[in-house]
């Protein structure tokens, strides 16, 4: 298996063609909508883990004098760049922001923080680099749905059969590569929400809104067994103020 790093390299081709431009109904009816509302009125924002830059280009759209998207990738990075729409990139670690102390009014992560490893060493540097009062928006997975060996089970035993989503151990925290489409190995670390809230009130941001949104019925209509489920959130959102 690759390093967390090649593996983001590997397939971020397909991360371009599947959740950009359209194709991820998530994307295009919760995730960029609800970015764009948060961010909206700030005049320099910080996207974290910008990929290919949809969440930067919202930003910049929404009024934003200047959004700048930091991505340790060179592919998504270079695919930033080439689609344009005003902001500007840099390749950098969200632990180690290449930016002085109070540099934004605003900052966001859109599904990043459950990717690294060092996740007080991010939350740290967004809190060093926001401007008191300055906003952060963490978009997450959320993580009640996403630990380890957590899905769908179908129960044909019992009568009527029922489907249900299995959590697995939720209050541990783990790392592992997870495939999630065939032949795609990409690394998630669980953690509860305790350890994000904690990491993010323990540096200063204190926590002013939370979202758990329903899934979109974009989502709703490609995914079937959903609409059994559509009253369990998949995205979890945390608005926070540096103080």
């Amino acid at each position: 298996m690759w390093s967390d790093k090649e593996a983001w390299e590997r397939h971020a081709a397909w991360w371009q063609t599947g959740f950009t431009e359209g194709a991820d109904p998530e994307y295009e009816e919760q995730i960029l909508p609800l970015a764009a509302e948060l961010l909206a009125g700030y005049e320099t924002v910080l996207d974290i883990g910008a990929g290919e830059g949809q969440v930067s280009r919202v930003a910049r759209l929404g009024g934003s004098a200047c959004v700048i998207g930091i991505e340790p990738s060179l592919a998504q990075a270079a695919e930033a760049r080439k689609r344009g729409g005003g902001p500007e990139y840099a390749r950098a670690e969200a632990s180690h922001l290449p930016f002085p102390a109070e540099a934004f009014d605003a900052a966001v992560a859109c599904l990043v923080f459950e990717h690294l490893h060092d996740l007080d060493g991010a939350v740290a540097e967004v809190a060093r680099v926001l401007r008191p009062r300055g906003r952060f928006a963490l978009f997450l997975n959320h993580p009640l749905l996403q630990t380890p060996n957590s899905g769908w089970i179908d129960d044909q035993v019992l009568d009527p059969p029922e489907q249900y989503w299995r959590i697995g151990s939720y209050l541990v925290e783990s790392s592992e590569f997870e495939e999630v489409e065939k032949g795609i190995f990409l690394p998630f670390v669980h953690r509860p929400l305790g350890r994000y809230v904690n990491a993010l009130v323990e540096n200063g941001l204190s926590i002013r809104q939370m979202y758990e949104p329903s899934p979109p019925e974009g989502f709703l209509s490609k995914a079937a067994e959903y609409r059994e489920a559509s009253n369990i959130p998949r995205l979890l959102v945390l608005v926070c103020e540096r103080l």
